[in-house]
């Protein structure tokens, strides 16, 4: 499986896309953060937090995973190869989680860059060093999960057709409807309190610094829940 996650991990370094996704991925941070005036604007905001950053990101990954993950198995399916990977003495469940860890990597490489913001708002703060830690390491492990479950759901989405385009679009449908659908139902004034039931509500407690075990389990039921799909999914067509 370990061969398997290097040859994604290159071959998103072979062509263009893991540079795009990272180059994507920092700019429209970056313009949003400090560049653009509006509410995601660090300076304008005259606090030296990162709580902008970790409200944007969520939504910029809600696009950028699935155009990631789109090719992981839809191109194999339209060229034909998945048939001859299943030949080679691997487990499909090794191949399926090989391609899930590759991308989740890729992932995590850009977000590594944006390390550099908390230099940055360290240097803003009055005086100097003086930035919330436990949040802003909290909220780290929260994207860290939702990473888990956004990539879980875009290499599921990959087995649903042999068209990338049509993969990165249900994809992003189901990101969106966890992340953010049950909450936007609730504030339609439904009084049964399914925002739980989102990975938005989660995401937002881990973010507060305090690490709960059912955000833990919630998020990664999530990614396993779609990691098994995606073998069954394979196993069906095979």
């Amino acid at each position: 499986m370990i061969a398997l996650i290097k040859r994604e991990i290159s071959a998103f370094f072979a062509s263009t896309i893991g540079y795009l996704v990272i180059a994507v991925f920092l700019v429209i941070n970056g313009l949003f953060l400090w560049v653009f005036k509006g509410d995601y604007n660090i300076l304008d905001a005259g606090f030296a937090d990162l709580a902008s950053f970790f409200e944007l990101a969520p939504w910029v990954l809600l696009f950028l995973i699935p155009a990631v993950t789109m090719r992981s198995f839809s191109d194999e399916l339209k060229m034909g190869t998945l048939e001859l990977l299943v030949t080679k003495p691997i487990s499909l469940k090794n191949i399926v989680l090989g391609k899930y860890i590759g991308a989740v990597l890729l992932i995590l490489i850009a977000l590594l860059p944006t390390v550099l913001y908390i230099v940055t708002i360290s240097q803003l703060g009055n005086p100097a060093g003086n930035w919330d830690v436990g949040s802003t390491i909290g909220s780290y492990i929260g994207l860290f999960f939702l990473v888990l479950a956004y990539t879980a759901v875009g290499v599921f989405s990959s087995t649903l057709s042999h068209n990338q385009i049509v993969a990165f679009i249900i994809s992003v449908f189901l990101c969106f409807v966890l992340y953010y659908g049950f909450e936007g139902i609730t504030n339609l004034g439904i009084d049964f309190p399914i925002e739980t039931l989102g990975m938005k509500a989660h995401f937002d407690s881990v973010a507060r610094g305090v690490l709960d075990t059912r955000d833990i389990v919630y998020f990664l039921s999530i990614a396993g829940f779609f990691i098994v799909c995606t073998i069954l999914k394979l196993k069906k067509r095979n």
